[in-house]
């Protein structure tokens, strides 16, 4: 399920992004970019859709995924959720 981040608090969505970023651990090429850097990027991806912030009713999890692997998301939660 998609969860509009206009109905997620500010401090909550920024603690969501900041676990995402360090859970991740991008590599950003020869020099280094700051965490609050990399927040206000996925913040900003976020914000134009780039990528969305999902909840897995199956798992019980938030995640951020690119938009363009939605189906995916969709097709493992409706796989894992019918079993075997």
């Amino acid at each position: 399920m998609i969860i509009p981040i206009a109905d997620v608090k500010q401090e909550t969505l920024f603690s969501i992004i900041e676990s995402f970023v360090l859970r991740e651990g991008t590599e950003y090429g020869e020099t280094d970019v700051s965490l609050d850097d990399k927040v206000q990027q996925v913040h900003n991806q976020l914000k134009t859709g780039e990528v969305l912030l999902v909840y897995s009713e199956l798992h019980e999890t938030v995640n951020i995924i690119p938009k363009q692997k939605l189906g995916e998301f969709e097709a493992a939660e409706a796989q894992e959720s019918n079993g075997p």
